[in-house]
């Protein structure tokens, strides 16, 4: 079972630890030897519906490496911002997280017109995770990991409208789908940007279907869709 770790929403920076200066982020604060990694823009749905819209987005280290922290950058501090982070003691890297790491982001205001997050990781060579207790009845088991996602992520061209897939591996089932649209930019997309950039979900079957528009604001920009498929029962 994977747990929601939540951060600050105008600074995520856990695992670690440190507040830096504004315009800084802090992926690689106290960690020597540490790989940066900085995603894309990624947009956040605004509503008012309880719960709230909320997007995922997933960033992935180089082979060999562990997410050893982590730190992002926001346009609107009514951004609720966090992490998907394993069960485990101690809250370590190679514990707590492991090569990937999911952020998981909602708007709780109500004046935003493009709210957006810069996911950034910091990332160190892989040593290992920390060993479990095991518990002492037999009928109860510790935390595991039912499910995995199988992510993808599509680029999408300015005047065209196509359809992404992913879906689960054999003997896997779908229990579970998110999309994300985002903008690889060194500032923050304009409302142009992101008004140019749209993107529905629908199941079909075992699959995750996600249909998405490059309108001509994204001329110029690397604009992307990223598709999950939430998955179990495998091996």
């Amino acid at each position: 079972m994977r747990r929601l770790l939540v951060a600050p929403a105008a600074l995520l920076c856990a695992l670690a630890a440190g507040v830096g200066s504004a315009g800084a982020t802090n992926e690689c604060r106290g960690l020597n030897p540490c790989v940066p990694v900085a995603g894309p823009w990624v947009l956040v749905d605004v509503g008012r519906s309880v719960p709230r819209p909320q997007v995922q987005y997933q960033l992935t280290c180089p082979q060999g490496f562990v997410v050893g922290g982590v730190d992002a950058e926001l346009t609107d501090s009514r951004i609720d911002l966090a992490f998907l982070g394993r069960s485990g003691s101690p809250v370590n890297p190679g514990v707590t997280t492991s090569r990937t790491i999911v952020f998981v982001a909602s708007y709780v205001g109500t004046r935003a017109r493009t709210p957006a997050f810069r996911p950034h990781i910091g990332c160190i060579r892989a040593r290992g995770g920390g060993s479990r207790v095991p518990t002492a009845v037999s009928a109860l088991v510790p935390p595991g990991e039912p499910t995995v996602r199988r992510v993808r992520t599509f680029r999408v061209a300015p005047g065209t409208q196509r359809q992404f897939v992913q879906s689960c591996r054999a003997g896997e089932r779908l229990v579970g789908a998110y999309h994300s649209r985002a903008v690889f930019s060194r500032v923050p997309p304009s409302e142009m940007v992101a008004g140019s950039l749209a993107a529905q979900r629908r199941i079909s079957g075992t699959r995750v279907v996600v249909t998405a528009r490059g309108g001509p604001g994204v001329r110029g920009v690397r604009a992307v869709v990223q598709v999950a498929a939430v998955c179990a029962g495998g091996t």
